[in-house]
This record gives C-alpha cells, sequence and structure tokens, in this order.
C-alpha cells in the first residue's frame, strides 16, 4: 500500500511538472524561438537585391533561407499576400564587396573577403508595431584562384546573417 501511494505520488509532482512546464512555454517553440501567441502567418517577399554583384542569386538564396528559418523552425505558416499576413519580414541587401584581405610578395590577392549587409525590417501586422528595424551584416573568405568559391562565400555570409536575423528576431520577447 505504502508503494502504491509513493508511486501515484510521484505520478502526480510528474504531471503537474510537466503541465507547468508546457505552460510556461506558450510563446516558444522546440527551436528556442518565441513568438507571440498571435502571430500566426508571416509574409516573406523576394528579398530586394540593391548591389551590384556578380553572384546573381543573392535575392533568392537569402529568400529561401528566410523562409527556411521562419516557416520551418518555428509555428508561423507562410502567407503570400503581405497584407494578410500576421508579421511581415521585408529584406533589403544593402551592400556587397568583394575586396582581396592578403596579397603575395607579386602583389597578388591570395585571400578574397565577400563581405555583406542586408537591412531588416521585420513588422508585426496585428498589433501594428514594428519588432525589428536593422542592418546585419558577415563576411566570408575564399581563395581567389578559384573564381566559383566567391558565390560559396556569398552564400556562407547570407547563412550567417539569416542565422542572426533569425536570433534577434525571436529572442526579443
Amino acid at each position: 500500500m505504502k508503494q502504491c501511494i509513493s508511486n501515484w505520488l510521484m505520478a502526480v509532482v510528474l504531471a503537474w511538472t510537466g503541465v507547468v512546464t508546457v505552460s510556461g512555454c506558450g510563446y516558444y517553440s522546440f527551436t528556442g524561438a518565441s513568438i507571440p501567441e498571435h502571430l500566426g502567418t508571416i509574409a516573406i517577399p523576394l528579398v530586394e537585391d540593391n548591389t551590384i554583384s556578380t553572384v546573381t542569386s543573392l535575392d533568392s538564396e537569402l529568400t529561401r533561407l528566410m523562409i527556411d528559418r521562419f516557416v520551418r523552425q518555428t509555428r508561423l505558416s507562410l502567407e503570400t499576400n503581405d497584407s494578410s499576413a500576421d508579421a511581415l519580414l521585408s529584406v533589403v541587401i544593402s551592400r556587397y564587396e568583394n575586396s582581396p584581405t592578403s596579397v603575395s610578395g607579386n602583389e597578388q590577392a591570395t585571400r578574397n573577403r565577400v563581405s555583406i549587409s542586408v537591412t531588416i525590417r521585420y513588422q508585426d501586422q496585428v498589433e501594428n508595431k514594428e519588432l525589428l528595424n536593422r542592418t546585419f551584416s558577415a563576411f566570408e573568405e575564399y581563395d581567389p584562384f578559384d573564381p566559383s568559391q566567391e558565390e560559396t562565400a556569398a552564400y556562407a555570409a547570407l547563412e550567417k546573417i539569416a542565422n542572426d536575423v533569425f536570433t534577434a528576431a525571436t529572442s526579443n520577447w
């Protein structure tokens, strides 16, 4: 009888702990992302690329990365109509720079750096307030003797930016 009461008491404590834990996480996803409860949809229009770059697909790649972060890693669903969405994430690539970081004795670049800056505006359209308005930057170096590595470096910099944007946008609650 004593063992039965002890088991029952343990089950009640565990159940209560589970209820408190789950109810306290109303704003959180399993990735640790925090999204206000009243937001259920997000619009992420195609990223605007205001740069002159030899990498022509920066806009579509960053759009894909943002959708991956905000839709696949949260409970938000993608809304294609900007005005119907609960939240709107507008992204503009404002700077793309490719410059040497290391030069050999014969004045030839041995390492190049791709630097990218992106301006983000994240709006709560339900409560009509701005959640985030900030510029994010990242860089990645590559071997200039292999021209295909510029694109790889640019995509790696975009990946860093997407992670930083997601963290900033989902951890301010």
